[in-house]
């Protein structure tokens, strides 16, 4: 891989879905484009062509919001996140899990695991909730990212640990 990840979700409000995750969650918009109908077509997209922003976070992951020309059918996804075959899901490591919890409170987000964070295992805290269109999102916390995710140590906090 040459770049860190990169996710694509399907929106129905582009408008809507771009500013609940800029202002909402924190990503910095990087660019927005247009696919027309013919090369939507060739590239298995969507029939009538879709317009695409790309956000990013402080470090380095991007979304893709895709929304179609046209829009597409009636949501049904309702239930627990594994409920539906095929489900996707966004994880958001967070150092304060509760701040993230209270933004998202009010943004016409839906928590499946309730307000309060849940602890899954000892020291890693989780909420599930639904963004504005109903994609899954995880936010997670853990009391020891370094332990987790030691690749992403800073030379400060390895000076710290040595």
């Amino acid at each position: 891989m040459l770049a860190p990840l990169e996710v694509g979700i399907a929106v129905r409000d582009l408008t809507r879905m771009r500013s609940f995750y800029e202002h909402t969650l924190g990503f910095t918009f990087i660019s927005e484009f247009t696919v027309g109908p013919e090369m939507a077509r060739k590239a298995a997209m969507h029939a009538s062509g879709y317009k695409v922003v790309r956000l990013q976070t402080g470090h380095g992951e991007r979304i893709k919001l895709l929304a179609p020309a046209e829009a597409p059918g009636a949501d049904t996804r309702d239930g627990l996140v594994l409920d539906a075959p095929n489900t996707m899901y966004l994880t958001f490591i967070v150092d304060d899990i509760q701040a993230v919890v209270d933004r998202l409170i009010g943004q016409a987000t839906r928590f499946l695991t309730g307000t309060t964070r849940v602890e899954v295992r000892e020291g890693t805290y989780l909420a599930f909730c639904r963004d504005p269109e109903g994609n899954v999102l995880e936010i997670v916390q853990y009391a020891d990212i370094d332990t987790y995710r030691p690749d992403l140590r800073t030379p400060a906090a390895t000076a710290r640990n040595d």
